[in-house]
């Protein structure tokens, strides 16, 4: 996965906390923990319990899930006793070798083959050799952006020749990945985080919890209601920065995830423009058409998916693949300022009397 810097993922889509309410003892009460362990950026969990030590026990519960996939999808770094995508990325002798994974890893990446057919290829986990570059470039621009400069288009012409999802093999009987191209390398950047955070909330819901929001990195995904059986408060943050207009829409939701990319959130600046981190497949440079671009349905996964997708489509490539998915609604927002959404999204909005 890429590398996320914590300030900008927290510019995504910010949940509205309302005031705390104290009630009796003994019904619920709101309560709230942190964590910075996980995707390289900052979780927050919000829930109800009756307590603390048992609000506790969901929300360390949650965080644990998120390092275990954590250390399964990190594409920077190997851990003791773990074969992560690290070491499928990794080449013994000049090759790739065949990696007997955690099965949450073949389930992650049959996922994403999913996606990348739902998508026309668009997101496309096989990208690695050429995100790898625009990471390079971009990094090093932010450590010295006197000498920022873009990658050159012969070597991301290059890299792109090796980007096809063919010469990803999942075994799942064995649970074994091969890449058998050795200049491809995975980089799940783009759909890991949602889909470990909806796993997680399936496993919450699969044990009765409810009542929880879990916000990572501004991933968010609503477990439930709250306890009085109100649904909760989203506001989908103003890319262009207006502080006397900090949000775009105030969302009223129940069991949903919300997931935003933004050319605002990572980038870096050569020659006065900025250049972000969601690169084209069709162009192998930043898209350009949408500053802003949130995704409102189910599944966080596929939430994250589409986020990044549609972001490199034109509003009516994407209105026709959403038109194929049920309970999804999107929300573009162009450079100019421009906001178009689906049909169904102005329906999900709070009436300006509720905004928290």
């Amino acid at each position: 996965m890429i590398k996320k810097s914590v300030s900008a993922l927290l510019l995504v889509a910010i949940l509205l906390i309302q005031p705390l309410i104290l009630v009796s003892c003994g019904k619920p009460r709101r309560f709230k923990a942190y964590d910075l362990n996980s995707f390289d950026t900052a979780t927050t969990v919000i829930g109800y319990a009756r307590t603390r030590g048992e609000f506790n026990e969901v929300s360390d519960r949650i965080f644990e899930r998120l390092r275990h996939y954590h250390r399964l999808f990190d594409i920077y770094h190997k851990y003791d006793g773990i074969e992560n995508l690290c070491t499928v990325n990794s080449l013994e002798g000049g090759e790739h070798r065949t990696v007997t994974v955690h099965r949450d890893i073949i389930d992650m990446l049959l996922y994403a083959k999913e996606t990348y057919e739902l998508t026309g290829g668009v997101l496309n986990v096989a990208m690695g050799s050429v995100l790898s570059i625009w990471h390079e470039y971009r990094t090093a621009g932010l450590d010295d952006p006197m000498n920022a400069a873009l990658p050159p288009m012969s070597a991301l012409l290059s890299a792109a020749e090796h980007v096809s999802l063919d010469s990803l093999v999942i075994d799942e009987a064995a649970s074994t990945v091969t890449l058998t191209d050795p200049h491809l390398t995975l980089d799940v950047g783009a759909i890991a985080k949602g889909w470990a955070v909806e796993q997680i909330a399936r496993e919450l819901e699969a044990d009765k919890i409810s009542g929880y929001v879990l916000n990572v990195g501004g991933n968010i995904r609503i477990i439930g209601e709250q306890a009085g059986g109100e649904p909760w408060s989203v506001g989908i943050e103003n890319p262009f920065g207006d502080p006397s207009e900090p949000y775009l829409k105030y969302l009223s939701l129940k069991t949903s995830a919300v997931v935003t990319s933004g050319s605002y959130q990572r980038f870096y600046v050569v020659g006065g423009k900025s250049y972000h981190h969601i690169i084209d497949p069709a162009t192998l440079m930043p898209s350009e058409r949408y500053t802003s671009l949130s995704i409102v349905c189910r599944d966080s996964g596929l939430g994250d998916a589409l986020s990044t997708a549609l972001f490199c489509m034109s509003i009516e490539d994407g209105r026709a693949l959403v038109a194929t998915l049920e309970g999804v609604e999107v929300m573009w927002v162009t450079p100019d300022g421009k906001i178009t959404t689906t049909d169904g999204f102005s329906a999900l909005e709070m009436p300006n009397a509720h905004r928290g």
